[in-house]
């Protein structure tokens, strides 16, 4: 997919909750949104409440809520995700409509399928969607959702895990340019993955699940695997960095753990790759200018 890049938050401000507030006060972000009273009653409250700047707890109340950002790092939308048993109700907004039409909201459901199957485990997401609302039918049914159910009044939509992992592997839920990993490389990132427990690991995940799988002796030398040395631009900053495990991990040295936001971004991509990533909590452009070293190209396939 050539979808734009965004970032899922959990911090929820009370500048947020002001910016919510003028989203719900236009009937044209509202008009499909069923719970949009009750919703906008509950961000007045919350706000006349509490003179708090952190409102996060008070959002995530019987759910995980989240703030849209686009790639300049400005909100655009929020999203929320609705755990009952093993399924995840997936409701999503882009409340800037100025932003309307750049399919912010295909790359907002994008980024919410990797939280709730990666991090909620969920086994299935429904999204139930009004029938006059084309442009989140357009949206849902282009991430892949199967129709399931519908009434005069609402459609109901359906994504298993199966089917998320599956779409994820044919290339189908990628925002960036395909990457690749060596069979050694995945093995032992599973196992990583397998012995941490925080949400940080649900973007190496994700990439692990969607790269091409090679043999250590069949990958490109320009293809960035593990401890590799690598020559990249962080925005107009020039780095060299290793990418490593985190137990040799030294960021004054430059070696950057795997599972570090940078870490992650870079990991099978190749020279000449631009990719935009959330690193410390803002976007930034990172460019593979070169890479210096790559064990497999050299013979270490021990590494």
């Amino acid at each position: 997919m050539n979808m734009p890049f965004v970032s899922l938050r959990p911090e929820i401000t009370r500048a947020h909750a002001l910016t919510l507030m003028d989203w719900f006060e236009d009937e044209r972000v509202t008009r499909f949104l069923t719970d949009s009273q009750s919703t906008s009653r509950f961000i007045a409250q919350a706000v006349e409440r509490t003179h708090m700047p952190i409102l996060t707890h008070l959002f995530n109340q019987g759910s995980r809520f989240f703030m849209v950002y686009d790639r300049n790092d400005t909100p655009v939308g929020f999203v929320r995700l609705l755990m009952a048993g093993t399924e995840c109700e997936i409701v999503l907004t882009i409340g800037d409509h100025e932003k309307w039409g750049r399919r912010l909201g295909t790359s907002t459901i994008l980024e919410g399928l990797k939280i709730a199957f990666l991090e909620m485990k969920a086994e299935r997401v429904i999204a139930k969607i009004h029938p006059e609302n084309t442009r989140s039918l357009r949206g849902f049914m282009r991430c892949g959702f199967v129709a399931k159910r519908a009434t005069p009044t609402l459609k109901s939509f359906t994504m298993s895990s199966g089917r998320y992992l599956q779409l994820l592997q044919d290339g189908g839920m990628a925002v960036t340019t395909g990457i690749y990993i060596t069979e050694i490389d995945k093995a032992r990132l599973h196992r990583l993955i397998e012995s941490e427990d925080d949400p940080v690991i649900v973007d190496l995940e994700h990439e692990i699940e969607r790269a091409t799988v090679v043999l250590p002796q069949e990958v490109i030398g320009s293809v960035v695997t593990m401890n590799s040395e690598v020559l990249l631009k962080l925005d107009d900053e020039p780095r060299q960095v290793a990418l490593v495990y985190p137990h040799d991990a030294d960021e004054e040295s430059g070696k950057l753990s795997v599972l570090s936001d940078l870490g992650t971004a870079v990991l099978g991509h190749q020279e000449g790759d631009i990719i935009d990533w959330l690193v410390a909590d803002r976007t930034r452009r990172i460019q593979i200018e070169k890479v210096i070293y790559q064990p497999e190209s050299c013979g270490d396939l021990h590494l």
